[in-house]
């Protein structure tokens, strides 16, 4: 059975829970904030559910020994050490500095590493064309997922991600390259549900739907053999950024974000007048008989965001609710 909390009550309790386990109070924001828009946006297994997974990665660890630092700087480009905080963080700070040197110079690169779970990359492409910028982002993560044929760990869910400003919401296109993410697998252990079949691997190399052996094996990779390689391009992205090339389990994740704006080669209003455009053309396209209309990237997360702060509710499981309630009140 699910609770259901006011947005605001869910955000304060988030904030309670990570100022409790050692956040910085202002990078507790950045995560709470980060949480809720999950929440808002329909992917409720990276919403308060998360921060459960995100507790227990804490109480393993500890609190991170120092706030992020920018290690290496040039006019286009920067390099941020994570310092083994959360990558929510990480990578809001790297996206405020790919922004600021964007607008300058026209184009960036800042990169990212010493961290973990980096969460909705979409949520930084939307600040980027907020400000008018195109982006490409790349995180990489601990060898859960098999490439396509094996059933071993190699890369990680792996999640890429590309955004474009337009007149309206912009098109932000996020995906994980594995068949499930780690936090899809964790919320269904917890509540004792089965996963769908064709999604993971146990550690003797069957098919499982037990959360308990995909987290011992491996899972898959999305869109075969072509989904695999892109994921393995996110792999060694990661690694450029610093990461070890097979990251440890929830420790040392790497990721780049590159921001450009659209009038390096023509005016942005022409660009962002483009990208409208064709979004329309897409929606407009005849569906598939009884099939709904077609949409665009972040159109379903635009509208269901848009519903539920109008609703001014959100619902969890009551298991992680009980359980981050707890902790806030110790």
């Amino acid at each position: 059975m699910d609770v259901e909390l006011s947005i605001k009550e869910a955000r304060a309790l988030a904030e309670s829970v990570l100022v409790a386990k050692g956040q910085r109070a202002d990078y507790a924001s950045l995560i709470a904030d980060h949480l809720i828009d999950c929440e808002l946006r329909g992917l409720d297994y990276g919403g308060l559910p998360r921060l459960v997974s995100i507790v227990e990665r804490l109480d393993r660890t500890g609190p991170p020994p120092g706030p992020v630092e920018v290690v290496h700087e040039t006019p286009v480009s920067a390099k941020i050490k994570g310092q083994d905080n959360l990558g929510y963080v990480v990578a809001y700070k790297a996206t405020e500095l790919a922004i600021s040197k964007a607008k300058t110079m026209g184009l960036a690169a800042v990169a990212g590493d010493d961290t973990w779970y980096t969460g909705m990359l979409s949520y930084f492409a939307e600040m980027m064309a907020a400000e008018g910028l195109v982006s490409m982002i790349a995180s990489n993560a601990s060898p859960w997922v098999a490439p396509e044929g094996a059933v071993d760990g190699r890369f990680g869910t792996n999640p890429i991600c590309y955004g474009f400003p337009s007149l309206g919401d912009p098109v932000i296109w996020d995906i994980g390259t594995s068949n499930i993410m780690h936090a899809e697998v964790l919320l269904a252990k917890r509540l004792g549900k089965s996963l769908e079949p064709g999604k993971a691997w146990d550690a003797d190399g069957n098919p499982t739907t037990d959360p308990d052996a995909a987290l011992a094996g491996a899972f898959t990779a999305w869109g075969g053999h072509k989904g695999s390689g892109l994921a393995h391009v996110v792999q060694l992205l990661g690694a450029m950024a610093g990461s070890p090339i097979m990251p440890p389990d929830l420790a040392e994740f790497g990721f780049i974000i590159i921001a450009m704006r659209p009038d390096l080669f023509n005016p942005e209003v022409d660009f962002r007048t483009s990208v409208s455009e064709y979004a329309e053309a897409v929606r407009g396209a005849r569906p598939i008989k009884g099939g709904p209309q077609p949409r665009m990237p972040f159109d379903r997360s635009a509208a269901l965001r848009r519903e539920r702060k109008s609703a001014g509710i959100i619902r969890t499981p009551r298991l992680a609710y009980e359980r981050l309630l707890a902790i806030s009140n110790d």
